[in-house]
C-alpha cells in the first residue's frame, strides 16, 4: 500500500513536471504557427529550401514580435 501511494505521488510529481515544461513551449509553436503560418511548405521540394522555409518564417515572427 506504501508503494502504490508513493508510486502514485512520483508519478503526479512527474507529471506536473513534464506539464509546466510542455506548456511554454506550445503556446510558443501555437504563437509561431498562428503569425507565420509556418506549416504551410507545400512547394518546398528539398532539405535546403525547407531550412530557408522554417528559418525565414521564424526570422519574419521575431520582426514581428519587435515591431
Amino acid at each position: 500500500e506504501v508503494i502504490k501511494q508513493r508510486d502514485k505521488a512520483a508519478n503526479d510529481l512527474f507529471s506536473t513536471a513534464v506539464s509546466t515544461i510542455r506548456q511554454p513551449i506550445e503556446s510558443l509553436f501555437n504563437w509561431l504557427i498562428t503569425k507565420t503560418d509556418i506549416q504551410r511548405a507545400s512547394k518546398v521540394r528539398s532539405t535546403k529550401g525547407l531550412l530557408i522555409h522554417v528559418f525565414g518564417k521564424i526570422a519574419a515572427a521575431f520582426i514581428y514580435l519587435v515591431f
